[in-house]
């Protein structure tokens, strides 16, 4: 992380086009807010523009605006991204899911600044530092023809990449402190401190949702612990490796010295807070059943490629995977994870899951 901000630190004062890549919340848009805070434009916007969450359909006329007319709709023009930011910052988040069609009016303003508006045939021009973001793997969305390749090579002129928090422990506990700082002060809560042992399950937990998910954790503990001195159970209470399963009876805390009404909303905010957790589980587990199977596929031309059996369902499927990589490689982990194309971590833990120790 040192090296990233000494990286930060170089680029931010020139124009040069930056692309970030990392998981899911290990902090992306973070590095490009400090990019631009720390360049000559930081007197100007930063426009932040999730392309994956834009559908395909109007995602033009958004990043580059369109003119009266020229769709149904349209009732008056209006500025795209692109010119909002002029003079600016545009962080383009998920990139790696941004259309082949608009991949390639991208290009061209990164080449000379030029575009069109929707319905317009008039170009424009733009002077905007650009700022994108993935959690894909570029280099094989390129070779799939999901991602241009000119595009690519344009955007990655400096790549920095952010570690998963897992590999970087040594993190947590100065990540830890910074949000109980801030948090604390934005829900007005004392915090009593945690232990070593606390500190220690917090550095041995994998944070599959990384960053984001340890402040999610901080948040949740503030709330839910106030005041209190936090032991090693307690920690283990937020992370979802320690969590009690869902269809265990669970009883409801013992409150006093509280209100009713101060009872009731403590109750309904940990329900919330255990569905924000159920739904966050529910993604990363999603993501890695996809990743296994996705890279596998991939290899489907290699005679050494674990075949996918299309009759089966997405866990099976993956179990099989897993156990045909150990029973292939001789029981090698970091083999079998190298031809899953996954992490010898996520390999440990999916062992553990389907119980092929």
């Amino acid at each position: 992380m040192k090296k990233i901000v000494e990286v930060v630190q170089q680029v931010a004062p020139t124009d040069i086009t930056v692309l970030i890549t990392g998981e899911s919340g290990v902090g992306k848009e973070i590095i490009a807010k400090a990019i631009h805070a720390a360049s000559q434009r930081n007197k100007k916007s930063l426009i932040t523009v999730n392309s994956g969450a834009i559908p395909e359909g109007i995602i033009e006329s958004e990043l580059f605006g369109h003119e009266r007319g020229s769709f149904t709709g349209a009732a008056g023009e209006r500025k795209g991204y692109f010119e909002l930011a002029d003079n600016g910052t545009i962080f383009l988040d998920e990139i790696g899911e941004m259309p082949l069609s608009t991949q390639v009016k991208l290009l061209r303003i990164l080449e000379n600044g030029e575009f069109l508006r929707v319905g317009s045939s008039t170009a424009r021009r733009v002077n905007v530092r650009v700022i994108a973001a993935t959690n894909k793997d570029l280099q094989v969305e390129v070779r799939n023809n999901r991602f241009r390749s000119d595009l690519y090579f344009r955007l990655r002129s400096v790549n920095i990449v952010i570690p998963p928090l897992r590999n970087r422990t040594e993190d947590i506990p100065v990540l830890f402190k910074a949000f109980v700082e801030e948090l604390s002060a934005k829900n007005n809560v004392k915090f009593g401190g945690i232990s070593d042992d606390g500190t220690q399950v917090l550095k041995s937990y994998h944070w599959p949702g990384n960053v984001r998910e340890l402040r999610n954790v901080v948040e949740s503990m503030l709330v839910l612990e106030s005041g209190k001195y936090l032991q090693a159970d307690d920690a283990r209470k937020y992370l979802r490796e320690y969590r009690q399963p869902a269809n265990e009876v669970r009883n409801l805390p013992m409150i006093t010295g509280k209100s009713v009404e101060q009872a009731e909303r403590e109750l309904i905010l940990r329900a919330l807070l255990e569905i924000k957790a159920d739904i966050v589980d529910l993604k990363n587990a999603l993501h890695e059943h996809s990743i296994v199977i996705a890279n596998v596929v991939q290899q489907a031309n290699d005679p050494m490629a674990i075949q996918p059996d299309s009759s089966l369902s997405l866990t099976e499927m993956e179990h099989k995977l897993i156990a045909e990589a150990l029973l292939r490689f001789k029981g090698n982990r970091r083999a079998a994870a190298r031809a899953l194309n996954i992490s010898e971590r996520t390999l440990y833990r999916k062992i553990k899951e389907y119980d092929l120790e």
